[in-house]
């Protein structure tokens, strides 16, 4: 007897684990009003039918009961239903640091902004360094660069280091300076700048190169934080409907730590990681070769050619109106951005190429233009990350060469308040001209930036459609004639950016043989006033026909 119990243990275990490997049932979710692009046309339906995280097919349910059998049925109660959304242009690492320090996004003065880091810092005692990003001059009164002075005031006994918003300017206390060996001799370093005083004493800002002269001396990040780091952006991401990323510049460390959890298959969304152009062990990397897994793709590089247009360390053909001595900087060279064009497509990867000043996005026309045919933008998607900048006659050689424009709608609305001032009204007819750039045949990617804008792909989708900022503003939209419609808006967040990514036969569209990945929304962003489209809320996200939220 005791031996057939144990008999019967053995084989109901076994058929245990035969249930727990056995392939997903096909489900059947109804009910919704779905929106997908198929052949690059706005498609509807209500019903999606999906197994194993592949799906089978939409359409009207009676017709998908009619010619396919299922398991499951799952009523979506008349929700909207997406294709899962993906930001091309986000920095997962840096996006998951913000969530862990200290966040200066949109407070309306410097002393607030000291304010918010001393309460950081008394909650935070035992951190060697205060670090923070997030705090723009512009939104400020005086709209003038902090100083080092505010933040000696209230600490002095630890180093204080805050990246602006747009990362490319960061403002230290004396603490952080002297440990970066910076005084009234240190020159400016090339392609950055040492913001200083009439005394010629250092004010506590740095400008893009110059930043690494303090960023050199913060204790770099152990496995632990970057993997903490990694997760709160990815589950940040997942809540808000993003079901895949362009993660804009990685490093040998993160690469690393990359592939192995994607080995231990850990990184829960579809992840494409531009390496960074800047690491010294680039070709090392390169050399290992494409990474082609299900939630991992690698096979980009991303370089810089400039710096922001609101640190003014964007690279312009004609000097700033707002400052007449000075036309930005170039980071790399002509000559430079040759040398990596060539290393990088020898081994086959696309390249991405930081451009937001004209002078910048014309270099890179230039060398792009360079390139034979099996270098070429139109073979290998070579992509330029912001095109804010640039010469109106130069738009439609992106077509021509085949260059993407990875684009993030949410910079013109944080930027329409200083553009103007930077560029002034001649130059704005080639700033954030995506209308432009699609009736010249351009493909768009769309992104955020984030940490540098908002996560919220909804909030890219509003500032795209109505060219205003959360509050609504400018009435009729900033520079309207550039406006999108909400399915050209979705289709850069959707199937273009898979495209931008070499993902469009995966992702990006919800059709037979695609992967599951869809969200589901409490607004119908093709029927509500467009005004709303920022207020939608995620209700679920699926990935690989998974609820993963």
């Amino acid at each position: 007897m005791k031996k057939t119990i144990q008999t019967f243990i053995s084989l109901l275990l076994l058929g245990l684990l035969w249930v727990g490997s056995a392939k997903a049932l096909p489900t059947l979710l109804h009910n919704v009003k779905g929106y997908t692009f198929a052949d690059g046309e706005l498609k509807q339906f209500n019903s999606i039918l999906f197994e194993d995280g592949v799906i089978l097919a939409t359409g009207e349910q009676e017709e998908l009961s009619k010619l396919h059998s299922f398991s499951i049925s799952i009523d979506g109660k008349g929700k909207t239903l997406l294709p899962g959304l993906i930001d091309a242009h986000g920095h997962l690492l840096g996006l998951g640091l913000n969530l862990m320090r200290v966040n200066l996004r949109g407070i309306e003065s410097e002393d607030e902004t000291v304010k918010a880091v001393v309460s950081y810092a008394e909650k935070n005692p035992d951190t060697r360094w205060v670090l923070g990003r997030g705090w723009n001059q512009v939104l400020w009164l005086s709209k003038e660069f902090p100083t080092k002075s505010s933040l000696d005031k209230v600490i002095a006994d630890r180093p204080i280091w805050l990246s602006r918003i747009d990362g490319h300017a960061g403002w230290a206390n004396s603490k952080a300076l002297k440990l970066a060996g910076i005084d009234k001799s240190t020159p400016d370093p090339e392609g950055g700048k040492i913001i200083r005083d009439e005394n010629g004493e250092a004010t506590g800002v740095l400008i893009d190169a110059a930043m690494s002269l303090v960023e050199n001396k913060i204790p770099p990040l152990n496995k632990k934080e970057r993997k903490t780091a990694l997760k709160l952006a990815f589950d940040h991401l997942i809540s808000l409907g993003i079901t895949s990323v362009h993660d804009a510049g990685v490093d040998f460390e993160t690469y690393k730590l990359m592939l192995e959890l994607s080995d231990k298959n850990r990184i829960p969304l579809r992840v494409y990681a531009m390496l960074s152009g800047a690491d010294p062990r680039l070709e090392a990397m390169l050399k290992f070769g494409r990474v082609n897994q299900p939630f991992l793709k690698i096979q980009s590089v991303k370089l810089y050619t400039d710096g922001a247009l609101g640190s003014r360390g964007a690279a312009l053909l004609e000097p700033y109106s707002d400052e007449p001595d000075n036309k930005g900087l170039l980071l790399t060279t002509a000559d430079k951005l040759g040398q990596y064009l060539a290393l990088i497509t020898k081994y086959g990867f696309q390249t991405n190429i930081h451009a937001i000043g004209d002078a910048a996005n014309h270099m890179v026309l230039e060398e792009l233009s360079k390139l034979d045919e099996d270098r070429s933008a139109k073979k290998l998607r070579h992509r330029i990350e912001h095109a804010q900048v640039v010469v109106p006659e130069e738009i439609p050689m992106f077509a021509k060469l085949g260059v993407i424009a990875s684009m993030q709608p949410t910079h013109a609305t944080s930027d329409m308040n200083m553009a103007g001032d930077r560029l002034g009204e001649e130059r704005l007819e080639g700033a954030y001209a995506w209308r432009t750039f699609l009736d010249n045949d351009v493909v768009i990617a769309s992104g955020s930036d984030f940490p540098v804008e908002k996560a919220n792909p909804f909030l890219g989708l509003h500032a795209a459609v109505t060219r205003q900022d959360s509050d609504n503003l400018p009435e009729d939209g900033w520079l309207p004639t550039q406006k999108l419609t909400v399915a050209e808006a979705l289709k850069s967040f959707t199937i273009d950016a898979a495209y931008a990514s070499f993902w469009e036969n995966k992702i990006g569209s919800l059709e037979e043989g695609k992967q599951a990945d869809f969200i589901l929304i409490d607004k119908d962003i093709f029927t509500v006033s467009e005004d709303q489209i920022d207020d939608v809320q995620v209700l679920e996200t699926w990935i690989e026909g998974k609820r993963v939220h």
